[in-house]
């Protein structure tokens, strides 16, 4: 039942996503101990793993900048966010953050490099998906990224216009967005779950990558005034990943899939404000 799955839903919620990058992780180390071929992002997800489990190092200045930086961004869009800004809020000197970051371009560099680290190391766990909740970890997974570094979404066109790096890499990132979801349909078509052939893979795949995208361009422009604010953080991600998830209904191999996936979609409505 519906509510049985909304059940399920907070469970999942509970103990995150984080299984299936740790088994993702864990198949890894495993291929390095059978020979030298291991992938650089491979090796990175392995060093990340391990740091996050060491104690933190006391906070420097270049990463305070950083975090700050991003709340600002995120709060009020890049185009609005000066250094002088940044420094005020900082309550340190223009030159000092220079002295950091000679360039505003340098802090967006810096911050779409993190963005992009922790997005690719996700995307990398899309052929561990193996059933429904899966896909709803990985989903809700992915927003979850895309929510904490919006500033990229909310301004995206403009930020790739002017800034050459982002332009080159963005686009690495959606290419590989893309063929995780094609991962991610394959692996579910693997285990039965769908019925799909390989030209709709490619065309649902694309679908999905463009709505993971440009959904919070969607959620901005139906409310530009709280939109982006942590406080509509959980609605933004969950009507996000709701209408992802629903784009994969039509595929599912039998009515109880499709009833089952129904009923994860309407647990989201559940949970979401009128209008979701």
């Amino acid at each position: 039942t519906t509510r049985s799955t909304v059940g399920q839903i907070q469970s999942f919620v509970s103990t995150s996503y984080g299984h299936l990058c740790q088994n993702h992780c864990q198949a890894q180390v495993s291929a390095r101990h059978q020979g030298p071929s291991v992938t650089h992002t491979s090796q990175s997800l392995i060093r990340a793993q391990h740091i996050a489990m060491t104690k933190k190092a006391p906070r420097r200045t270049a990463q305070r900048i950083a975090e700050v930086t991003l709340g600002l961004f995120n709060r009020f869009g890049e185009p609005n966010v000066s250094t002088t800004l940044i420094s005020a809020e900082l309550n340190i000197s223009p030159g000092n953050l220079y002295y950091h970051f000679p360039s505003k371009d340098a802090l967006v560099n810096h911050l779409f490099d993190g963005y992009e680290s922790a997005m690719l190391g996700l995307l990398d766990a899309a052929a561990d998906v193996h059933d429904v909740e899966d896909a709803w970890f990985f989903l809700h997974s992915l927003f979850e990224q895309v929510w904490n570094h919006r500033f990229l979404y909310r301004d995206l066109n403009n930020l790739l216009s002017g800034n050459r790096h982002l332009e080159t890499h963005f686009h690495a990132v959606l290419e590989r967005k893309t063929q995780a979801f094609r991962q991610l349909l394959e692996s579910l078509a693997a285990e039965g779950l769908m019925r799909i052939d390989p030209d709709s893979v490619e065309t649902l795949s694309a679908s999905m990558s463009v709505m993971a995208t440009y959904w919070l361009s969607y959620e901005y422009v139906r409310n530009p005034r709280h939109a982006l604010e942590p406080a509509s953080a959980s609605l933004a991600l969950s009507r996000g990943a709701k209408h992802v998830l629903a784009l994969l209904t039509p595929y599912m191999a039998s009515p109880q899939l499709q009833a089952h996936l129904q009923a994860l979609t309407a647990a989201y409505s559940d949970n979401a404000a009128p209008g979701a």
